[in-house]
């Protein structure tokens, strides 16, 4: 008996002990966040070591490595091609996030004035965001054709220009054109979080400062500016990332040319490792650009991390983002100057035409003012409407007419006859339907495992308390930091030693690790805001921690688990460099990489390009239309609750 109770009081001090050490909720903390560790160190943090180890080391012409140190770096600060894919890249990200806020701002203002029909025009918003990259940079392509596009054709038929003009092919024009489809692709991102940020704002704000006089512009200045600065900084910072380390679409629509204007770092990455098979300068390029993709991440875990108990505690992260808050207001003010002036000259008008037409004392100033700014807010939504869905009109008449139509340039902005011809060239005289079960494996498997990965460890490091939370929530959210133009060289080098490349299961292994972090981001918000005591009735009653997960916790997080498979589910059906990097076979290809093989050298084949667009397309859009209003709220939960 003394022996099992001296054994019983080892054990319990044992458990102390490492309770202690590890945190009191350790042994219940692992299993949930197991799969996340393993995914992370298997295929993030690996290939990060060995893109370290290969920025020290150059190759032979017979493929052997030999190191050469620090001699990549030395060499890439005295590169002209590397300066101006740097220049490129600040230009081009700093354009495209400024124009996407001011139009993503203006969408979000004109949808939250109107009463009726607001999930509609939101849902309607989203739809450029959702659409594989592929889609938005061909579609973008074909219009900015110089024979067979419709911008010049409506330029020449308004008188604006007197010949066509080459859009992507001149030097001045190529990078304005690229940032115009990366804004028109990013406008729905912030308007749905700016969307958010305004609808916190209690109305009854806006009510006061109109009984006092305020104009449009004052109530906008003083009450939704304020009122949106944080959710805009977390949309900043996310798109900033995003845009700075975007491939797809400008590799696409340029490959990085005339001349080098539009060659991010990205793209030149790509070109000096896997064209030129210069690993070693490719990844030293790639790792050059880290330390500004660090302070941005470090600022954005700052926030995302953040529970409600720490909102009252200052960090050096939240007295940063106080005066970027500040600085971004001065910014936008003096951006938003010009708006200030149409708006106060419309206020001005109004007021003299009320004048001058002797407005009589019964009717309300107040009616008359919300007649006007009804008419601004229905122009101002026609034209972004306009400037989102013309993109899509032209995709889809492009798709259903003949090939003699688009070569002889015929009945371009409307389709006679409409023709089915492209489609039937599409499913016949394409590998259509091996491209699309390729994807439709790839894309539900990798699904599967990122939201079962995500729920279970987001769940532990809002919930439990274990040695290493904290550390482990940072480097998830640091990943958002890695490019794929950093890590596909390693990951290449690691699938080829696993005998994964050139597999679907690569791209399915591969797959969870740009989704996982967004993933956990979104649940975790949600998580926080459901009330543990729920969790510790259940507990209370017999359940275990799992138990309760599942049948308490799980279910209540439908609309973010919803949110967060839809999201998993775009990403892995639309991404486009992993699958072109990594597949050879052509029974192996995905539709992204498909569609882009049709391309031969510089014919492109417009009406079957434009079919296959508006088919890869279709299962998205589906999707998010059945589920937007699940979309909207899991995607704006985590930077409103806490995740984000």
């Amino acid at each position: 008996m003394m022996i099992q109770a001296t054994r019983g009081r080892d054990t319990f001090s044992l458990r102390r002990r490492l309770q202690r050490i590890l945190g009191r909720d350790w042994q219940v903390a692992w299993p949930f966040i197991a799969p996340v560790v393993v995914l992370m160190v298997g295929f993030i943090a690996w290939p990060l070591v060995e893109a370290v180890v290969i920025s020290f080391t150059a190759r032979t012409i017979r493929g052997e490595q030999y190191w050469v140190w620090f001699d990549n770096y030395i060499r890439l600060w005295q590169d002209p091609f590397f300066w101006m894919a740097v220049r490129t890249t600040i230009i081009y990200t700093t354009a495209c996030i400024l124009l996407k806020f001011i139009f993503g701002l203006t969408a979000a203002l004109v949808i939250q004035a109107q009463v009726r029909g607001r999930d509609v025009l939101t849902g309607m918003i989203l739809l450029p965001w959702i659409i594989p990259s592929v889609v938005q940079a061909l579609t973008w392509k074909s219009i900015f054709d110089p024979l067979f596009g419709s911008l010049n054709y409506i330029l020449l038929q308004l008188g604006i220009i007197s010949e066509g003009i080459s859009w992507l092919g001149n030097p001045r024009l190529a990078l304005p054109a690229v940032i115009a489809a990366n804004v028109w692709a990013g406008i729905p991102f912030f308007t749905v979080n700016i969307l958010a940020g305004l609808q916190s704002i209690p109305q009854e704000l806006y009510e006061a400062a109109e009984v006092d006089g305020a104009s449009e512009w004052q109530r906008f200045r003083h009450i939704s500016l304020p009122g949106i600065r944080y959710v805009a900084l977390v949309a900043v910072l996310l798109s900033t990332i995003w845009t700075f380390n975007s491939f797809e679409v400008i590799f696409l629509l340029t490959g990085g040319g005339p001349a080098g204007m539009t060659r991010v770092y990205s793209v030149l990455t790509y070109q000096y490792g896997m064209i030129g098979l210069r690993f070693g300068p490719a990844a030293a390029i790639a790792l050059s650009m880290t330390p500004v993709l660090a302070f941005l991440i470090l600022l954005l875990s700052g926030y995302m991390r953040r529970d409600v108990s720490a909102d009252l505690e200052e960090t050096w992260q939240s007295r940063l983002l106080a005066a970027l808050g500040r600085v971004f207001g001065l910014i936008l003010r003096v951006v938003l100057f010009p708006v200030q002036l149409v708006l106060n000259g419309i206020e001005a008008a109004g007021k003299a035409a009320r004048r001058a037409i002797a407005w009589p004392a019964a009717a309300p100033r107040r009616r008359a003012r919300r007649r006007m700014w009804l008419i601004v807010r229905i122009l101002t939504m026609a034209f972004l409407l306009l400037l989102i869905y013309f993109p899509f009109y032209w995709v889809v008449v492009t798709a259903f007419k003949t090939e003699l139509q688009i070569t002889l340039r015929q009945n371009i902005l409307w389709p006679a006859p409409w023709s089915m011809e492209q489609f039937n060239r599409l499913f016949n005289e394409q590998p259509f339907f091996t491209w699309a079960r390729n994807t439709t494996i790839v894309t539900t498997c990798s699904t599967i495992l990122s939201v079962a990965f995500s729920a279970l460890g987001a769940y532990a490091l809002a919930r439990l308390r274990f040695r290493g939370a904290d550390t482990l929530n940072a480097v998830l959210l640091v990943t958002y930091l890695i490019p794929g133009a950093l890590m596909f060289i390693p990951l290449y080098q690691i699938l080829t030693q696993l005998g994964l490349i050139n597999s679907l299961a690569g791209l399915i292994a591969v797959y969870p690790t740009f989704m996982m972090p967004f993933s956990t981001w979104l649940l975790l918000g949600y998580y926080r805001s459901i009330p543990e005591d729920l969790e510790h009735a259940a507990m209370v009653d017999g359940a275990t921690r799992l138990g309760a997960f599942l049948r308490v916790t799980l279910p209540l997080t439908k609309p973010a688990l919803l949110a967060v498979a839809l999201f998993a589910f775009t990403s892995a059906w639309k991404e486009f460099l992993y699958a072109f990097v990594f597949i050879r076979s052509d029974n192996l290809k995905t539709l992204t990489v498909g569609m882009a093989t049709t391309i031969y050298g510089d014919i492109y084949p417009w009406g079957l390009l434009m079919a296959s667009a508006l088919v890869i397309s279709i299962p998205v859009v589906i999707l998010y239309m059945s589920a937007q209003r699940f979309m909207v709220a899991g995607l704006t939960a985590g930077a409103i609750k806490g995740g984000g």
